[in-house]
């Protein structure tokens, strides 16, 4: 049987040392943490965790700008769909969606890159219930942080390798520390095991975190509210998921300023959860959307917007950061550019806003048949972008789709929410007005998920040639 160290990548305490000086006093040796550092007390899995989290900023294919951390697998996603246009730098091919096939580095980061913080999490709860250094008072909140992290790894294969209605079996489901490779999995089982891992989190979890790098109870909530939401179920748990995440009351959770502030700084009252970036760790120009979107800035000059979707912003909305900043007729596809995200060297990842979790809130209380307070909450969110807003009289499917909409225009370019709304709703997406590359994604369409990479194919004797053949 073969290993799984080449894709999945165990290069933990289980075999060795875990690189990251730096986050403990003296550790010895200087630029190793053993499993006695890490596991003989609660600063050591601290360190653990700081190393983990330094994953979703770091630049994981060296040299490569289509591979950095989580950003810029959100990054991909916001351009395959229609809102956002790609000029022909970085991110080109997923723009035109020709990097999906077995051998490309797409497809084989985006697995190795999960399934590497997956074990390193497995290692965490393993590790932990068997420790004697650290109290059992303690150990909870670790696990449940643990989980929190293997929830969302394994969510992001989900939404990458796999579609629902397609009869395709979902990625390998490694519950444990493991050194061989795996077969593909049941979906149900795999559901069920991502659904129970968040609950357990937001069990565990409290408000108390280092800072917003770090997950903690709100951040859980929120990560079940997008879980069961792309599941299309439980939509009462949805509701009281993301309710609890920005806190129950819209009004204070919602913040316009943050449009002033370039989305850059995780200081920002609205931002849940972001990586934090300083000045001696930045990723410099690896960072999306900031260097593509920020035009004004030495960087890459690499993101549009599509004057279709920027035509449904008011004159008013704080939201509309929009000019033609080339002096381009409106066929050409950079006619427009966005002020949205500022780039500097130290910006910071957001990954998750409060703004998000009052629409996923509006969203389930409508699907829970309480369109009065679907009305209310997608209202709170417009008017406070907009003050010349007005409370529409939608009703039904309308009223779905207007929260649908105010949703693309609240997160365009953050997290990929144009393409993951049509992917968990069963749609296609119409590329229309000036873009770049034309196509038409139908409803579950192939190309709404990544073929299993060539590489663990041949790395892992549970899976053969034929695992793409209907991918």
């Amino acid at each position: 049987m073969k290993k799984i160290y080449n894709l999945i990548a165990i290069f933990a305490i289980m075999v060795g040392g875990f690189g990251c000086s730096g986050y403990l006093d003296d550790p010895k040796p200087t630029d190793v943490l053993t499993a006695q550092d890490i596991y003989g007390s609660n600063e050591g899995v601290q360190a653990y965790f700081s190393g983990i989290y330094r994953m979703f900023r770091s630049q994981y294919e060296d040299g490569n700008t289509h591979f950095g951390g989580v950003y810029s697998m959100y990054y991909a996603r916001s351009v395959k769909a229609n809102d956002i246009i790609s000029g022909p730098t970085w991110f080109l091919y997923d723009y035109a969606h020709t990097y999906r096939t077995p051998s490309k580095m797409r497809v084989t980061v985006t697995w190795q890159y999960f399934y590497e913080m997956i074990n390193h999490a497995n290692t965490i709860v393993k590790e932990v219930t068997a420790s004697t250094a650290i109290a059992e008072a303690d150990k909870p909140v670790i696990i449940a942080e643990a989980k929190a992290l293997r929830a969302f790894a394994y969510f992001q294969l989900y939404l990458e390798y796999y579609s629902k209605d397609s009869g395709l079996q979902t990625p390998p489901l490694y519950k444990e520390q493991v050194t061989e490779a795996g077969p593909m999995s049941d979906p149900a089982e795999y559901e069920a095991f991502m659904i129970q891992d968040i609950n357990d989190a937001v069990a565990g979890l409290t408000d108390s975190r280092i800072n917003k790098s770090y997950m903690n109870k709100s951040v859980a909530q929120g990560l079940k509210a997008r879980i069961l939401m792309a599941l299309n179920k439980d939509w009462d748990q949805v509701e009281a998921a993301a309710n609890a995440a920005y806190g129950g009351d819209a009004a204070a959770a919602l913040d316009a300023s943050i449009y002033a502030g370039g989305f850059n700084d995780l200081s920002a009252s609205e931002v849940m959860w972001s990586m934090d970036q300083q000045s001696d760790q930045s990723n410099y120009y690896y960072i999306a959307p900031h260097a593509f979107a920020d035009h004004n800035q030495d960087a890459y000059f690499g993101m549009f917007c599509n004057n279709t979707f920027v035509s449904n912003f008011t004159a008013t909305d704080v939201r509309n950061e929009f000019w033609n900043g080339y002096g381009v007729p409106a066929t050409d596809y950079r006619q427009y550019i966005t002020d949205k995200f500022v780039f500097a060297f130290d910006s910071d990842m957001h990954l998750m806003r409060k703004a998000e979790m009052v629409l996923i809130d509006a969203e389930a209380n409508f699907r829970n048949g309480d369109e009065t307070t679907a009305h209310n909450l997608l209202f709170a969110l417009q008017s406070d972008r907009d003050p010349s807003a007005v409370k529409s009289a939608n009703t039904g499917a309308a009223l779905l789709e207007e929260i649908l909409l105010e949703r693309r225009k609240e997160l365009y370019a953050e997290i990929g929410v144009e393409w993951f709304d049509a992917k968990r709703l069963g749609r296609g997406i119409v590329r229309d007005g000036n873009h770049r590359v034309n196509l038409t994604l139908e409803p579950n369409d192939k190309r709404f998920f990544l073929t299993v990479p060539q590489a663990e194919i041949d790395a892992n004797d549970f899976i053969d040639d034929t695992v793409n053949d209907n991918r």
